[in-house]
């Protein structure tokens, strides 16, 4: 499985694991989660494709105080990197970090209560292969517990810019982001809308007590703008739109595109469309008058083994 060079340079979702996901989770919320999934129970967790490590501290909140958990991902500078920061966050002793692959978990069957991903299954090019390892190595009675987007939902909210555009260019936009994702799928590097496909999954790999719930964070984009996680999505959008990135870098989409069954001139409009669209909410957002209730369209799906 080969990433588009453009991509390859830098470790894997490098463009993701910056301060805006600081602000995925309501605490409250997650409180809530455990409650219901029954978290008490848990000692052992895995953390599949664990980044730098947001996933597994933000259920450190939750999870009870005597519960380890070991976090896996295939790049280095992730693990390293989500030490340092479990470190820094105090959590150094139920925290332990190793590279490895999550189509090919090393470790032994039923090693753990509680075996956990966060936007992972949407990466891979098997994603109910991915499921299967976490089911192997959870433990008879232990819980499999996936957050995965479907962000073709999420590409389909308005905001005060969007809301005016005409009809054929709203839908060409949605299409355009379908073409893409359905190219990356083709190119086996996963798919972003695999959260919705997730729940039967499980219940296609033998898992009981299948439950499917949705964040309830949402970051909403109001003026004045003074809250963190708007000040942090903000410049992320201009460091983007800096560099060209909407979603992904234009070699990237284009490859993405091209795979899908798009055609080399319909992407160059599609992507200065695109580029059009993040300017004029750029300066929206510089005028004060931008505003966007700005969901995230993601699922919390669990499954019992055994």
């Amino acid at each position: 499985m080969n990433e588009p060079k453009s991509q390859a340079a830098k470790p894997h979702s490098a463009e993701f694991f910056n301060e805006s996901r600081d602000y995925w989770w309501n605490l409250d919320f997650l409180r809530l989660m455990a409650q219901r999934l029954r978290f008490d129970d848990v000692r052992r967790v895995l953390d599949v494709g664990c980044g730098v490590g947001h996933w597994g501290r933000s259920l450190a909140h939750v999870l009870p105080p005597e519960a380890s958990v070991t976090g896996l991902d295939r790049e280095p500078e992730w693990v390293r990197r989500a030490g340092e920061e479990a470190a820094r966050a105090g959590l150094g002793r139920r925290f332990t970090f190793a590279q490895g692959d999550a189509m090919a978990l090393p470790f032994a069957d039923h090693s753990f209560d509680l075996v956990t991903c966060q936007t992972v299954l949407m990466h891979l090019s098997d994603f109910g292969a991915g499921l299967r390892e976490m089911i192997r190595v959870t433990r008879p009675g232990g819980l499999v517990f996936a957050v995965e987007p479907c962000n073709m939902a999420s590409m389909a909210v308005f905001s005060s810019v969007t809301d005016q555009f005409p009809t054929e260019v709203v839908a060409a936009w949605l299409r355009f982001q379908l073409t893409m994702q359905r190219g990356k799928r083709a190119l086996g590097l996963g798919f972003n809308s695999v959260g919705d496909l997730v729940p039967g999954k499980m219940i296609e790999l033998g898992l009981r007590d299948v439950r499917v719930y949705m964040s309830d964070r949402a970051t909403p984009m109001l003026p004045p703008y003074d809250q963190p996680h708007q000040r942090a999505e903000i410049s992320q959008l201009k460091d983007w739109y800096a560099r060209e990135h909407w979603m992904w870098d234009k070699a990237t989409a284009r490859s993405y595109f091209i795979a899908g069954g798009g055609q080399e001139p319909e992407f160059a409009a599609l992507w200065q469309q695109a580029g059009r669209q993040m300017a004029a909410e750029l300066a929206a957002m510089d005028a004060g008058t931008f505003h966007c209730a700005n969901p995230h369209i993601t699922y919390l799906v669990s499954g019992r083994v055994g």
